[in-house]
């Protein structure tokens, strides 16, 4: 039944910690390598580095909430709404580039 996930490469489990800076401030985040490859494919998708769409995703966060408590596990959540709808946020980028165009050309 569960032969799939079973038979997954440990690699893609593998916790990797990387450095980001984050206003200036360097932080280290913790995640499994196959988060920070999904991570990679959405800020390729929004035109970003992986650092730039984090400090981003950040900034974003404390505009709205004030607080990140636990950013990795915000961004393991992330990661499982892009994949639950990835549609969905290719129809938010879209409609980000063409508000975009739009004000260029009014």
């Amino acid at each position: 039944m569960c032969r799939v996930f079973a038979m997954q490469d440990p690699a893609s489990y593998a916790c990797e910690t990387r450095a980001v800076r984050l206003h200036g401030h360097t932080t280290s985040i913790r995640l499994e390598a196959e988060f920070w490859a999904i991570l990679e494919e959405i800020a390729g998708r929004e035109g970003l580095t992986l650092s730039r769409f984090l400090c981003t995703l950040h900034d974003e966060v404390l505009q709205q909430q004030g607080d990140v408590p636990n950013f990795a596990s915000m961004l393991r959540v992330t990661c499982a709404l892009y994949l639950r709808d990835p549609a969905a946020h290719a129809a938010a980028i879209a409609g980000r580039r063409m508000r975009k165009i739009n004000a260029v050309v009014a």
